[in-house]
């Protein structure tokens, strides 16, 4: 899933801080899991199993989907989930049906995010970390936000180099 070689979600930046930005991501198509898990490492392992699955042929179709960026998880101690955001030829009315009834397809909503940015590898302490950071950051520019702190990881768990994740939430952003 290196960057270079997977299609990436479509999004249009709104505004760039020095930190931060604000971006608009218009709907698209997503196969998401939901889960017990209460760690980055325990839903990247299951989650990614499941959705993959799904992706690799386990649909009704057995057809196989490409792999997109980024992955989206929302971590926490209630529900987890994992979604995969489907290439952009899909939607929820064309893409294969899952074999696997915890793989759920459906459509995200258009929505305007803040987003923060950071290289390496993803741990919970980092994910939390930069949440934090964020929810600073929109504190201190009068920005208000809803739901939850989402991690988005872009790159193969085999990519050593030139590693990109994202911490985002969804803002209340009305054009200027």
């Amino acid at each position: 899933m290196a960057t270079n070689q997977t299609q990436s979600q479509q999004y249009k930046i709104i505004q760039t801080e020095k930190d931060f930005e604000i971006r608009f991501y218009p709907s698209v198509a997503i196969a998401t899991i939901t889960s017990a898990a209460k760690s980055y490492k325990e839903l990247s392992n299951n989650g990614f199993k499941k959705l993959s699955g799904f992706i690799f042929g386990k649909n009704e179709s057995k057809q196989q989907i490409a792999m997109t960026s980024p992955v989206h998880m929302h971590i926490s101690d209630e529900v987890s989930s994992m979604s995969f955001v489907m290439p952009s030829e899909y939607n929820k009315t064309n893409i294969p049906k899952p074999l696997n009834r915890e793989v759920v397809i459906s459509n995200s909503l258009d929505e305007y995010v803040a987003v923060v940015q950071f290289g390496g590898f993803a741990t919970d302490k980092e994910i939390i970390h930069k949440a934090k950071k964020l929810e600073t950051l929109l504190k201190e520019n009068s920005l208000n936000w809803y739901g939850y702190f989402r991690f988005l990881g872009y790159n193969s768990p085999y990519q050593m180099l030139g590693r990109k994740n994202e911490v985002i939430v969804s803002v209340k952003w009305i054009s200027k």
